[in-house]
């Protein structure tokens, strides 16, 4: 009787091992489907507009210091959402990644918000300066597409503007020709803008 007597608590014991096991498993897998149902009723409330960007250029700039030259990168981004929302950012950083990073955080910063036309376009002749920048911008036909080059041709294509007609005057600097460009765009208005301002609505 001893010898059966130790098989059937050795069988005994591995059953028990086997239906801890079991139950283990089961627990693990409700645990996972009850965080996904939590993720996914969480997901819409907390849900952010999804960001283009764009980089315009990265360059390599030198500070003297006393101990010598320190080298770093700047990185001029351009941030929109393609529905009428762009921003301008640029920063400086020991590395190219970082330095992208915080150019893309700055350009979400400074995010601007524009009327656009059904034809994509934008509602009327406008101007925009940055320094010693001039940029001219003037609404154009569906199916004209963006006629612009550099920096101004990014921005207007991120801000979702697809039919525009833009020339930039003065200087060649990529930042300011960016930074005119966004100053251009925020001086759009609707004529239920200019109703309201003027009380005829």
């Amino acid at each position: 009787m001893g010898p059966e007597l130790a098989d059937c608590s050795f069988n005994l014991a591995n059953a028990f091992i086997k239906l801890i096991f079991k139950l283990k498993i089961f627990m693990s897998s409700d645990l996972k489907k009850s965080n996904k149902l939590k993720n996914n009723s969480r997901s819409p409330k907390n849900l952010e507009p999804k960001l283009v960007e764009r980089l315009i250029k990265i360059s390599r700039v030198s500070k003297v210091t006393k101990g010598g030259k320190k080298l770093s990168f700047r990185a001029i981004v351009v941030v929109g959402d393609d529905k009428g929302k762009v921003g301008v950012g640029v920063a400086k950083a020991d590395d190219v990644v970082f330095a992208f990073k915080i150019a893309i955080t700055d350009g979400r910063k400074n995010l601007i918000e524009l009327p656009i036309t059904k034809t994509l376009s934008i509602p009327h002749a406008v101007k925009g300066t940055f320094g010693a920048c001039h940029i001219i911008m003037k609404p154009s036909i569906e199916g004209s597409g963006v006629i612009a080059g550099g920096a101004v041709r990014i921005v207007l294509e991120v801000a979702g503007v697809k039919n525009v007609i833009a020339k930039q005057l003065g200087s060649n600097n990529l930042l300011n020709n960016a930074r005119a460009a966004v100053c251009a765009l925020d001086n759009l208005t609707t004529k239920s803008q200019i109703l309201k301002k003027r009380n005829l609505d």
